[in-house]
């Protein structure tokens, strides 16, 4: 089904064209290609907003997920009752954030892709709220880019590598 990806920043250039291709084969690699997603970038601010509201957390990040199907578990598919209900969710990449967390050595580009995987693997159910779920969720990130990595030629890592909160 369809991938939206939504600009709504102007802070950071974005380059939705590589960007889309590389979500579309990881949506294939996931095997959810048939389900809706949308994409949303934001800056800082917006980011902000929405992770005070939604996480009570008044900072801005990375990326915020918001899954169609709710209580997923790890690596579940949503079972759609109706064509509208295929439908993944939203992700929103706080991209100024993004950028700000770059490395030197680290193409922004592909940090942009690596942290949409990561938001598209919680609007599957994974999570890292604890070490356990982290570790499942650093898997099949790793699996997903892997994957991506051979098909794409890139060399893209996992973002959650090191991370449960």
């Amino acid at each position: 089904m369809s991938l939206v990806i939504r600009n709504l920043q102007r802070v950071i250039p974005i380059r939705r064209v590589p960007l889309r291709k590389k979500i579309e084969i990881a949506r294939s690699i996931l095997g959810v290609q048939k389900f809706d997603l949308a994409i949303i970038c934001v800056d800082n601010k917006n980011i902000q907003h929405l992770n005070r509201i939604y996480r009570e957390k008044n900072v801005p990040t990375d990326v915020l997920s918001f899954p169609f199907h709710e209580n997923l578990k790890a690596g579940e598919f949503p079972q759609p009752a109706f064509p509208d209900d295929y439908n993944l969710g939203d992700i929103f990449l706080g991209v100024e954030y993004i950028f700000q967390q770059c490395k030197e050595d680290e193409d922004y580009n592909d940090i942009l892709t690596v942290t949409a995987t990561h938001g598209l693997c919680h609007l599957l159910g994974f999570t890292h709220s604890t070490e356990a779920d982290w570790q499942k969720m650093h898997q099949k990130e790793k699996l997903v880019l892997d994957e991506l990595n051979r098909r794409t030629g890139t060399r893209l890592q996992p973002l959650s590598r090191g991370l449960f909160q």
